[in-house]
């Protein structure tokens, strides 16, 4: 996948499956790496995430983890993608304009191999300036974040049905009030469940409070308010082993990426009896209305985001019954799907 450019080299990311494309162009202060995970069941499908990094090797481990949840994500939901990430490393003298229009000639120069769309820290103006030299790039993001408010609904859904419980009234904390939290917000309120919402940008998550007529919750503490769901949409890595034993709330089903640091985080919960639908699935929407529609060839992906809250509920009650993370099941059900094409290829 490496380009012909000067600027642009390949390293060796953190799985060795994966390989990554580091983009460098001094004169925009561009800095950034495309990290591709695996391509054995099409084009790899992943955001750009633009954030400050102390060093390229912290960026590179973003992403390669980012790639990874990417190619889970694609696998599980039946899509004929799999997995990748770009970050770009934010800094005081990155010229946004003019960085974002050359990275996307860099991805331009795959040749469709890595299709991208917005992520942390992307703005619209930024997408926009990569279209400008890239046809990979997703420019819309309220299409996108309505898909992903379809499936994690789904996914609450099916979290009910296995826990028996009516959905109608349920108290769900949507932890970020951006694009995907909005739009998940508004798809809990319309459908009888009640949002308590919270945001750093204290403004923000103001105005959509009134929108919804809804609660707001102290952003700090969002994790451990008195509700059902919590729904973190924001950044990942919020529970953490520690932040779990503050969990209040009997189930966890976000929009964000990797929210749950790792597996005993996520023991942490199921010894308090809190459910969690991973987030592969829950947030899968975007990926599934962006890769059905450019490379699976769907006019209507609604079957395919609402096919989300079925695959939840199947991981969830093999969860149970086998007393596994949801998690690692979700990853052995993805990884079964991609080993099984790579022998059907391999003959």
């Amino acid at each position: 996948m490496a380009t012909n450019s000067s600027d642009s080299s390949q390293v060796r990311a953190t799985s060795p499956d994966a390989s990554c494309l580091v983009v460098q162009d001094p004169p925009s202060g561009l800095l950034a790496v495309i990290v591709i995970d695996d391509m054995t069941l099409g084009p790899a499908a992943g955001g750009i995430r633009t954030q400050h990094h102390a060093d390229l090797v912290s960026a590179v481990k973003q992403a390669a983890e980012l790639a990874r949840a990417m190619t889970l994500k694609c696998a599980i939901a039946g899509l004929d993608a799999g997995g990748g990430k770009g970050v770009v490393l934010a800094h005081p003298g990155l010229d946004r304009r003019a960085a974002f229009a050359k990275l996307g000639e860099h991805v331009q120069q795959l040749g469709g191999c890595f299709r991208t769309a917005g992520d942390l820290g992307t703005s619209m103006d930024d997408l926009r300036a990569m279209a400008t030299t890239c046809e990979y790039v997703h420019t819309e993001e309220g299409d996108l974040a309505r898909s992903v408010a379809r499936g994690l609904l789904k996914c609450l859904e099916a979290m009910c049905r296995v826990r028996e419980r009516e959905v109608a009234g349920l108290r769900v904390a949507v932890q970020g009030c951006g694009a995907i939290g909005a739009a998940v917000a508004r798809a809990v309120a319309q459908r009888g469940m009640v949002p308590v919402l919270a945001d750093v940008n204290h403004s923000r998550a103001q105005a959509l409070a009134t929108e919804l007529g809804a609660e707001m919750w102290p952003a700090a503490g969002i994790l451990g308010a008195p509700v059902d769901i919590v729904a973190p949409c924001a950044v990942g890595g919020v529970i953490t082993k520690v932040s779990a034993a503050g969990v209040r709330a009997w189930g966890v089903c976000g929009a964000a990426n990797n929210i749950i640091v790792d597996e005993e985080a996520e023991r942490a919960l199921m010894a308090r009896r809190v459910w969690c639908v991973p987030d592969v699935i829950a947030s899968a929407g975007a990926v599934v209305d962006g890769i059905g529609r450019t490379v699976m060839g769907l006019d209507d992906r609604t079957a395919l985001v609402d096919r989300l809250g079925e695959i939840a509920e199947a991981v969830l009650r093999e969860a149970l019954e086998t007393g596994e993370p949801a998690s690692r099941v979700a990853a052995r059900i993805a990884d079964a799907r991609i080993a099984a094409r790579r022998e059907a290829i391999n003959g």
